[in-house]
């Protein structure tokens, strides 16, 4: 990666500048809530049955499914899954700002045109970067609520590229989800990353 001319550099939010499995298990239960409403059964219920509905689609597709195509199939919408998100989630009890992150994007920001590019929403995204210290970090910050069509979506990614003004090859994008964060922008013959840990983003420094 070190030899190309990468002049970019597009991040996942959520798994990839923090990890957190409490917060995630907070957001799975909102979303069973939803999927318990929709389907007029329990929380517990939902979540299972949202569970399954999920797993089926992946298995269909040959791709993981994100949570918002799972709520959509059984006749929810993204926009309501994410009105509850923002009513009834606050996500800093569950994260903490690691100094690391905040030198490594800082000084990646310094080199490389840095935007950030998340199927959260704008208030949670909001509430997160202040708690990572990256409120300012970014050039350009997308949410689910520019477009409400969630990653992986290739007309989300052709505006992005367009907006950013460079050659696919010349913008990295950095996930912790195959699948959803980085396989149509490596389609699109974008260099990715995929990252799994905090400790695995640090390398990016290195690799550029």
């Amino acid at each position: 990666m070190g030899g190309m001319a990468v002049k970019a550099i597009v991040f996942d939010l959520d798994g990839t500048l923090y990890v957190s499995e409490t917060f995630e298990q907070v957001i799975w239960e909102s979303a069973s809530r939803y999927a318990g409403h929709l389907l007029g059964v329990s929380a517990i219920d939902g979540g299972d049955r949202l569970t399954a509905v999920r797993q089926r689609l992946s298995d269909e597709r040959g791709t993981q499914q994100t949570m918002a195509v799972a709520i959509e199939a059984m006749g929810g919408t993204v926009p309501e899954l994410h009105r509850r998100f923002a009513e009834e989630l606050d996500p800093r009890p569950y994260i903490e700002p690691d100094p690391r992150v905040v030198s490594l994007v800082e000084a990646l920001g310094k080199r490389y045109t840095c935007w950030l590019l998340t199927n959260n929403n704008r208030t949670l995204t909001g509430k997160i970067l202040d708690a990572l210290g990256l409120a300012n970090a970014f050039a350009r910050v997308i949410t689910i609520n520019d477009t409400w069509r969630p990653k992986p979506d290739p007309t989300v990614l052709e505006e992005l590229l367009a907006g950013l003004g460079h050659q696919p090859a010349e913008v990295l994008f950095v996930g912790d989800r195959y699948d959803i964060d980085l396989r149509l922008p490596a389609q699109r013959g974008c260099p990715v990353l995929l990252t799994k840990t905090v400790d695995d983003l640090m390398g990016l420094a290195a690799l550029l």
